[in-house]
C-alpha cells in the first residue's frame, strides 16, 4: 500500500466528519461512551495550526486525527513532560485492517523527535479491553484507568468520564 501522510486542509472539512459518523455510529453499537458531534470550529482550529492530520491512499482519505502538545486535563501532572498527543483517530472503513494505527505510531516517532518531544500519548475513554491490546500491539504501554476531575471545555464524552492512558517512551527507543 502506497500511502502518505500529510496536514489536512480545509477541503478535508467534510471527509473528516463523514469519517467521524462513522467512527461515532460504530461506537453506539459496541460501547457505552461514544463521541459526539465534534464543533467543526474545533476541526478548523487544528486545520489552521497544522494539527489535523490525514493519511492518503491513492488519492482518497484513509484515516484521519489530530495532535496537540498539551493535554492537562486528562495528563494532569505528567501533561509537565514533553509530549505528543493523538486524538480522534478515524479510519475510512474501506481501509480497516491495514494497521493505519500501526503507521500513525511509526510517524508520530519522527514528528515527537523533530519537536523535542519524548512521549507519544493517546487515551481512550472507558475501559475497552480490545482497543487496550489493539493499542498495546501498537507500541503503546497501557499506563492504567484514571478517572477524570476536571472535564470542563473537554468534548462532551469525556464528561465523569474514565479514561484509559496509553504512552510510548521514547528516552528509551
Amino acid at each position: 500500500m502506497n500511502f502518505q501522510i500529510q496536514n489536512s486542509n480545509n477541503n478535508d472539512t467534510d471527509e473528516i466528519f463523514r469519517l467521524y459518523k462513522i467512527a461515532t455510529d460504530f461506537q453506539k453499537t459496541r460501547f457505552t461512551h461514544h463521541w459526539p458531534q465534534f464543533d467543526r470550529k474545533l476541526v478548523e482550529i487544528e486545520i489552521s495550526e497544522n494539527r489535523q492530520w490525514k493519511i492518503v491512499v491513492d488519492g482518497k482519505i484513509a484515516c484521519v486525527w489530530a495532535t496537540t502538545f498539551d493535554d492537562p486535563q486528562i495528563w494532569e501532572e505528567r501533561n509537565e513532560e514533553p509530549a505528543v498527543y493523538i486524538h480522534r483517530i478515524a479510519t475510512n472503513p474501506d481501509f480497516r485492517g491495514q494497521n493505519l494505527v500501526g503507521k500513525i505510531v511509526e510517524w508520530a516517532k519522527n514528528y515527537a523527535k523533530e519537536n523535542q518531544k519524548q512521549f507519544i500519548r493517546m487515551d481512550t475513554v472507558g475501559d475497552n479491553s480490545g482497543l487496550i491490546t489493539y493499542y498495546t500491539k501498537c507500541g503503546f504501554e497501557f499506563l492504567g484507568l484514571l478517572k477524570l476531575k476536571n472535564t470542563e471545555g473537554l468534548p462532551a464524552h469525556y464528561e465523569n468520564a474514565t479514561v484509559s492512558l496509553f504512552e510510548i517512551d521514547l528516552r528509551s527507543k
